[in-house]
Formats: structure tokens, C-alpha cells, sequence
């Protein structure tokens, strides 16, 4: 049985305006153990039949066998197994991949063909002496002559084994030396495949040669056996697919081995990734913005940083609690008494004033103008750098007032001795570092307005309603603790309606903690001593008809408290949920207020969401195109690598797989250059305030999904690309490239 049959095999070009003719109804036999010489002048067709041969190129008409086996029917696929599995190319162009060295080019079929990398060294260094390049075997192919291309080219087809070896001019290049060795050793192997050679020079082979086929417009001629051969039993090479590690092997050898490339894509990349975080992270904004954009009916300071807390088994704060607290890394500030985070009051002097609320002053406070408090009466303003109380110069010498919102006393002659500012605030976030001492006091107003309080006498419970009893508990000068001074208006809630020695409980309870106490009466105020003992007019007497006088030492225990909760405020908003696991792991109850409020959009506010996902994927797709174009033309380059390693015996498939793991370490590297500029960044090495911008709304999660867009555009472009590049034959993809 022949090794190769072609039986009136004919091959037509098309133009859109004509057909030619490569060669017409031929009629051929070759074996194994032949040394074949085509010959013949320029167009003669011999080129031509040498790619229909070798698989390179299909033909029309007739038939052509291999291995006895019709091949008329074969598709591209069937004729990249062929080409895998029985020729080696020694071509014309030499079709060397110039950014490789001469190893890695021969090595690069037999890693094509499933050998594996620690395999193959031996057997590559073995035909490369062969050749006599051993001392050029780390040197790039385009640093090499033309003669040292050629004898890679042989080389490599030499080192795959196959049973056939096709040769286009393989000693064009050479001087008379080399290409009488070169025929030499073509002609030892021919012995045991089959060597067919095209070339002008039949000088050169004819010494080698056991039959001359020529050659004349598209036809055969002359077909003259030189010399009888015996013919061996056929064997196609065995070959298994390319490995992953192979894959990835030429996946990062190809990222690399070309600097302007790999510069150029890197950037597109590097550029697109910025992009995409860009759009991302608008979208990221707006959810943020959206999130705190809503209300809350009890928290009136809403600000997206902040976490309540209390201890798990109600308790109060200690100083051992807040420095515990102040241990954790994400912590910015603690307003130890959460109480005044919600609650403002007013500041006033004759000339100036402001709303803001009260917190104590923080240790590491860091003041923009005048100095820290240094005694109880001073106070610092945190305000905006604009704000007109900051232009005033007189105002280190005004004399403020402290009120509540319903205009209850809190502190008088405070003296404001320093500011801290904050350009981010509006004039709603203003705020009033004040001593523990004013603290205490506003503390105080604040537990008796938000407060439940109860009175039992005689075994009969009254709540301090209006529509109950509007009964008042006052701090007094004159009561001792454990007793009390009651006005006159309680004798009718005991027995014979006098009060004396009776046991008065008081219950007090709020949202933050509960407290109790008992006194006994001694005293009763009427109206004509109520002043002496309330310094209250007479005709205050009808709203204080209901009046208990306590100690100030009772007074203070039961309105006086230290704080059960308290707000933390944190330095990275994008690290507010780890913070917030981190405290629930040192006992504390957790509320993160920007989960709590509620959305003035309603239901509307899904529909937003929806519009916006969409305007990301369109924005996603135009980045898309964009890129696709732009990295289109620096791949360009890149084309006749891929017709090679086809010609060479690559699948289509395996050529995209190869093609995508370029690009995908491209963006994968591009993408870690973006992430170590954000470290930088965030680390103030450099400053590029657009970037921190970018992700300060970021966290672990959106930079995976970021990564995943961009690693799926990749792979979406190099799928996209590899349909164009792939669409033909690998032979007219070659032709149209160079």
C-alpha cells in the first residue's frame, strides 16, 4: 500500500473575477524509504503540490490517499491530525517563531504534540548538534543568519519523527558546505520516511536523490526513479494533545517573549481595569449614597460610620470597656455617651450662636485653631473652616449659654478656647467637645426628659403623666439623703392624710438603663414657703402643686448614671462590617445605622437599582468593543505565530487556548499592578486622590468581581479575535499575514 496516493488530484485559486490553475489532474505514488526531488521552473505548481501533500492546502478535484485512506472529505480539523501525526515542514520563510530561542523553536512542536517539558531537553539538544547550532541554542531566531533560520526549520521538523518530510527550498539559504550536509543527513533519514524536496538547484540533491518528479504549468512532465528503495512498513508517529502545563507553559512564554507587546497590551489593560473600576465603583457610590440617603425617626445622627452599642448584659460602661474598644485598629472615635449623638443642643452669647451635638473631648484630640480645654467652663467647636463664627476674633472672649432644645438650663458662662475643623461637615453635623462636669449635667436633662418615672405610696403606683399625676423631682439644698421634702398636695395619698414616716419609692426608666429609690418624707412645703425651698416665684406654685425635694447626692444617683451605650465611629468605612464582629467578639451588642434607615425611594428604589446595572453592562460592553479594537491591532503581530504553531500541527483549539492564556496573564498582571497602586495609595507612598476615591467604597469582594469582569473580557476578546484568525486554512491565514 502507498504511503501517499493522489489520483487526478487537481488545485484551482479563485479571485472574484477569475480561477488559476496550481496544478491539474496529477497522478502520484510516493513510499517510505524515497528521497523525492520536485523540480521544475517558477510556477510551475511544484510549491503547490508540496502544501496539498503535506496537508497545508486542500485541493479540488480527484483524489489524494494517505495511507490508503480517501481524504477528499477531510475538514480543517482532519487535516490538523494529519499534519500532526505524518509531516514535518522544512519551509522556504523558515516560519521560525522570531522571539524564541533556537531551543524553545524546536522545542515548541514536541510541546505541541503532548510531550512533556522534561522529556523533550535531551532530545532537542541531540538534533540541534545535529545541525550544528549547539552553541546557538540560546540565542533568539531573528539575531540569527539566514542559513542558522534554515537549519532550525530543519531541526525542528527533524526532531517531531514523523514518517514524512516536506521540504520548500530547505538549503536556499546555506553556503555549498552546509547544504551538502544538510542534504546528507536528509537523505539518512529518508531511509526510513519519506523525504520529498522542492527546489531549483537539482545539482545540489542530485547525489541524494532516488527519483526526480518535474514539473511544467501545473503538470507532471517527468517522473524518473533515480534509484530502487525498499519500501518499509508505514508508521505514523503516536502523539497525544498538548498538556495543561504545556499550555501554560507557551500561555507565559508568549506574555513575555515580545517587550513592545507586552508593554502595549499591558497598558490597554492596565487602562480598562481602570475603567472598569471607575464604572464599578459609581455604582458602588450610589448604592452607598442611597443607603445613607434614607431616615430614621430615632437616630438622628446617621452618619454611615457610626455603630451603637451596648453590653450584652445591659451593664454600664467602664474605663476598661472603652479601651477595649479603642485597641481595635478601624476605630476613628467613641461617643461614650451615645445619648448625646442623637440629641443637639444650643450655644448662645449675645452676639453669636450655634446648634451642635455635645461629646466629651477625645484624648487624642487634634485642635485647628486656639487650644484644648484646660477647665470645666471652655469648650471647643468643631465646625466648618468657613463658617462665619470662625471669622469672628472676638469669640475667644464671648461668654456662652448651654441650653437644651426645650430651653432647659444646661451650663452658663462657657468660654469657647479652641475649634476643630472639618470641611466635610454641613452645619447639621456641628458638634461641642464639653467637660465631664457639662456633660453630667446635659446627661441629667436628658435622662428626665426621655424618662418613665413612677411614684408608689401607700401600696398605689402613679406614672408622672399629664393625664396621672404631673408629679416633679428636684434636687434640694435642704434634704438630706434617704429623705425628702414633698409639697403639701401628696398628704392626701396617705394615711390621715399625712405623709410623714410613709416610704416613697421612685422608679425611673428609659431606653438605656433603669433606677430606683427610696425616701422618707419629713418635711411639707405649702405655698407660702414654697419659694423659701424652691427658689421658685409664688405663682410657679400651680405647676409644682406635685413636687418631691430629694438630695443632691439622691438626685444625681438616680438621674446621674453612667452611659449604657455608646456610638463608634470608624476610620474605613469599608472596613465597617469586620469592625463590627470585631466589638460582638468583645460582648458587645451591635446596630451599624446605616442598615436601619429607611429609603425615601420606597419600592422605587429597586426599579433605580435595576437601571443602574443595566447602564454598568452597557458601559461594560462599550469597554468591550473599545478594547477589542485597540488590542485587535497590537495583536496583529501576533498573527503568524499562530499560523505557525497551526502549520506546525496546533489545533484551532489549542491556538485559542494559547492565545486567551496570553491575554489573561496579561490582564491578570495588569490587574496587580492596579491593586499595588491602590496599597500605595492607601499608604500615602503616592498620592493620587482620584484612585482612593475610586475604591473607598470597595470591599474584599467587589475587587474579586472587578477581577472576574475583566478576566472574562479577556477571555470574551480572545474568543472573539481567535474566530477572525482561525476562520481560514492555516496556510491562507500565513499568506495573508506575510
Amino acid at each position: 500500500m502507498d504511503l501517499i496516493r493522489l489520483k487526478r488530484v487537481s488545485k484551482y485559486y479563485y479571485n472574484k473575477s477569475s480561477i488559476s490553475s496550481g496544478f491539474e489532474k496529477v497522478n502520484l505514488n510516493l513510499n517510505i524509504g524515497e528521497f523525492v526531488v520536485l523540480t521544475g521552473e517558477s510556477g510551475s505548481g511544484k510549491s503547490t503540490l508540496l502544501n496539498v501533500i503535506s496537508g497545508l492546502d486542500s485541493y479540488e478535484d480527484g483524489e489524494m490517499y494517505i495511507n490508503g485512506e480517501e481524504t477528499s472529505h477531510y475538514s480543517e480539523e482532519d487535516l490538523e491530525q494529519y499534519r500532526r501525526k505524518y509531516i514535518g515542514n522544512i519551509f522556504q520563510n523558515f516560519n521560525l517563531v522570531n522571539s524564541y530561542t533556537v531551543f524553545q523553536n524546536v522545542e515548541l512542536v514536541l510541546l505541541l504534540n503532548g510531550y512533556k517539558k522534561k522529556e523533550v531537553r535531551q532530545k532537542v539538544l541531540d538534533v540541534i548538534n545535529m545541525v550544528g547550532l549547539t552553541k546557538y541554542k540560546n540565542t533568539k531566531a531573528s539575531k540569527l543568519s539566514g542559513g542558522q533560520k534554515q537549519r532550525v526549520a530543519i531541526a525542528r521538523a527533524l526532531v517531531k519523527e514523523t514518517p514524512i518530510i516536506v521540504a520548500d527550498e530547505p538549503t536556499g539559504n546555506l553556503d555549498v558546505k552546509s547544504a551538502k550536509g544538510i542534504m546528507k543527513l536528509l537523505s539518512e533519514i529518508s531511509k526510513e520516511r519519506l523525504v520529498v524536496i522542492v527546489t531549483h538547484n537539482y545539482e545540489q540533491v542530485e547525489e541524494y536523490a532516488t527519483r526526480k518528479i518535474t514539473m511544467s504549468d501545473g503538470k507532471i512532465i517527468e517522473d524518473k526513479v533515480l534509484k530502487e528503495t525498499k519500501k518499509d512498513q508505514i508508521k505514523a508517529i503516536e502523539y497525544k494533545n498538548i498538556t495543561f502545563m504545556n499550555k501554560l507553559l507557551l500561555g507565559l512564554r508568549n506574555t513575555f517573549n515580545i517587550k513592545t507587546k507586552f508593554i502595549l497590551l499591558t497598558l490597554v489593560y492596565f487602562f480598562l481595569t481602570l475603567l472598569v473600576f471607575s464604572s464599578y465603583s459609581s455604582i458602588r457610590k450610589m448604592d452607598f449614597d442611597s443607603s445613607n440617603d434614607g431616615t430614621n425617626s430615632y437616630f438622628t445622627n446617621a452618619s454611615a460610620d457610626r455603630i451603637v452599642i451596648n453590653k450584652n448584659d445591659k451593664s454600664q460602661f467602664t474605663d476598661e470597656d472603652y479601651n477595649k474598644i479603642n485597641n481595635l485598629s478601624n476605630i476613628k472615635s467613641i461617643s461614650k455617651d451615645d445619648l448625646f449623638s442623637d440629641i443637639s443642643v444650643n450655644l448662645s452669647s449675645d452676639y453669636l450662636g450655634m446648634s451642635g451635638a455635645v461629646s466629651s473631648i477625645p484624648s487624642d484630640l487634634k485642635i485647628s485653631k486656639g487650644r484644648l480645654p484646660e477647665n470645666d467652663d471652655e469648650i471647643v467647636l468643631k465646625v466648618n473652616s468657613s463658617n462665619y463664627i470662625v471669622e469672628d476674633e472676638d469669640i475667644f472672649k464671648y461668654s456662652f449659654t448651654m441650653e437644651d432644645y426645650d430651653g432647659n438650663l444646661i451650663k452658663r458662662n462657657l468660654k469657647v478656647v479652641g475649634f476643630v475643623y472639618d470641611d466635610k461637615l454641613q452645619y447639621y453635623d456641628y458638634g461641642i467637645y464639653a467637660s465631664d462636669s457639662v456633660l453630667d449635667i446635659a446627661r441629667k436633662n436628658n435622662n428626665i426628659k426621655y424618662s418613665s418615672v413612677s411614684l408608689t405610696v401607700n401600696n398605689k403606683t402613679y406614672k408622672n403623666t399629664s393625664t396621672t399625676l404631673p408629679f416633679r423631682v428636684l434636687p434640694n439644698q435642704y434634704a438630706e439623703d434617704g429623705k425628702a421634702i414633698i409639697t403639701e398636695n401628696f398628704n392626701s395619698f396617705c394615711p390621715k392624710e399625712k405623709c410623714y414616716g410613709n416610704n416613697f419609692h421612685i422608679y425611673l426608666k428609659n431606653t438605656y438603663y433603669d433606677a430606683s429609690l427610696d425616701v422618707v418624707p419629713t418635711m411639707v412645703t405649702y405655698k407660702n414657703i414654697f419659694n423659701k425651698y424652691t427658689g421658685l416665684p409664688k405663682e410657679e406654685y400651680e405647676n409644682y402643686q406635685y413636687t418631691i425635694l430629694i438630695s443632691e447626692g439622691d438626685y444625681n444617683r438616680l438621674f446621674v448614671t453612667k452611659p449604657y451605650q455608646a456610638s463608634v465611629f470608624v476610620k474605613d468605612i469599608n472596613d465597617l462590617y469586620n469592625t463590627a464582629d470585631e466589638l460582638k467578639n468583645l460582648g458587645f451588642n451591635t446596630y451599624i445605622i446605616k442598615d436601619m434607615m429607611l429609603s425615601p425611594m420606597g419600592d422605587f428604589a429597586g426599579v433605580i437599582r435595576i437601571l443602574k446595572v443595566i447602564s454598568f453592562i452597557i458601559s461594560i460592553i462599550v469597554l468591550f468593543f473599545i478594547s477589542y479594537f485597540i488590542i485587535r491591532i497590537v495583536l496583529k503581530s501576533r498573527n503568524v505565530y499562530y499560523s505557525i504553531i497551526r502549520i506546525l500541527g496546533s489545533t484551532r483549539r489549542v491556538s485559542k487556548h494559547l492565545l486567551m492564556l496570553e491575554l489573561f496573564n496579561d490582564i491578570t498582571i495588569s490587574f496587580s499592578c492596579f491593586i499595588i497602586l491602590i496599597v500605595l495609595c492607601n499608604k500615602n507612598i503616592i498620592k493620587v486622590s482620584f484612585i482612593k476615591s475610586l475604591i473607598g467604597y470597595f470591599e474584599l469582594k467587589d475587587y474579586i468581581l472587578v477581577y472576574l469582569i475583566l478576566a472574562v473580557m479577556s477571555i470574551l476578546i480572545a474568543s472573539r479575535y481567535s474566530r477572525k484568525l482561525f476562520k481560514a486554512s492555516a496556510l491562507e491565514t500565513y499568506r495573508e499575514e506575510i
